[in-house]
This record gives C-alpha cells, structure tokens and sequence, in this order.
C-alpha cells in the first residue's frame, strides 16, 4: 500500500511551531494549491499557471474558473521541522511531499469534528 502526496503551491500564514506536553513538537503551516481551467476544457491544470499553445492563444480561450485548496501541513521530523519553522515564510512558493493523515477531535463545543492533514 502507499499514502503519498505532492502538492505545490502557496503558503498560506507563517509557520507555527507547538508542542503538547510529553509529545515532540511540530511546526504546521497552510498550503494553498490551486487549479484553473477554462470554461469547456477538460485539462485542469495544477499550480496555478494555465499553459496555452500559440495556436490557441488567438482564438476566444472563454472564461477561465479557479478553485483554491487549503491543505493543512504538519512538520515532525526534528531537523525539518525546525528550518521550516526558521526560514518559510507567508507567500512563498513550496514543494510539499508527505502522506495524507485523516483524523477526527472534539472542538470546544464539544462537536466531533474531522480534519486532514498532511505529515510532511
């Protein structure tokens, strides 16, 4: 079995790093990924950027749609986790690979809630 993902895109806020007592730290960030397409086209493409071949570049391209993800990115491993903390910052552009972790925990309205997260 494999739980893998690649994103690339925006980082939302500037790091944060936590740590609950008796567990290892954690720096968590916000990742925004986003697709555009034009309207009537079945190529959405990844990143951000829309690639038009020349030949199209003249024709009516139609309208164009957008769709943001927020992706919730946990950092464990001791020496990533701290350059991430020190160097990433609001707005950059960055490559995160890790594994997609489903979780459930209880707000403070005592509601039972999920949320994923990616382990980087």
């Amino acid at each position: 079995a494999m739980n893998r993902v690649q994103l690339l895109g925006r980082v939302g806020q500037d790091p944060i790093m936590r740590q609950v007592e008796g567990k290892n730290p954690v720096t968590i960030f916000s990742l925004a990924t986003n697709e555009m397409w034009r309207t009537g086209d079945s190529d959405v493409t990844q990143g951000g950027e829309i690639w038009y071949p020349t030949s199209l570049f003249l024709c009516n391209l139609g309208d164009i749609s957008q769709k943001t993800t927020w992706h919730r990115i946990s950092v464990f491993r001791p020496g990533l986790r701290d350059v991430t903390y020190q160097y990433v910052k609001r707005g950059a552009r960055l490559y995160v690979e890790g594994k997609i972790d489903y979780g459930e925990y209880t707000d403070k309205n005592n509601v039972r809630r999920q949320a994923t997260t990616i382990i980087a």
